[in-house]
């Protein structure tokens, strides 16, 4: 079922049902998805200032998938992006300190 979201709180909202539903503790989720239980707390409860790249590695952990709707013209624009050889940034590595 697709769900219109416009708001951190109703995207939170949506998580933290599916967790529930999958019987999955809040640290655990958080843990697995590589971000701290505050964090996903915090998310979960609406705060609006949250980093979207963790967002979306809460997101893929229960298995859900962030879509947009794109409109026709702003597609036909990043089709003539694509095909300059423009690409996003590569997504960078974690500078954790592990222990020796």
């Amino acid at each position: 079922m697709l769900i219109p979201i416009t708001t951190v709180a109703e995207l939170g909202m949506l998580v933290r049902a599916t967790r529930r539903s999958q019987g999955v503790r809040l640290d655990d989720a958080a843990g697995s998805a590589g971000v701290g239980p505050v964090f996903a707390g915090e998310f979960e409860r609406g705060k609006e200032s949250v980093q979207l790249g963790l967002v979306l590695k809460l997101l893929d952990e229960v298995g859900l998938q962030l879509k947009v709707d794109v409109p026709d013209k702003a597609l036909a624009e990043l089709q003539a992006l694509q095909a300059k050889g423009l690409r996003p940034l590569p997504r960078r590595r974690s500078n954790k300190v592990g222990s020796v």
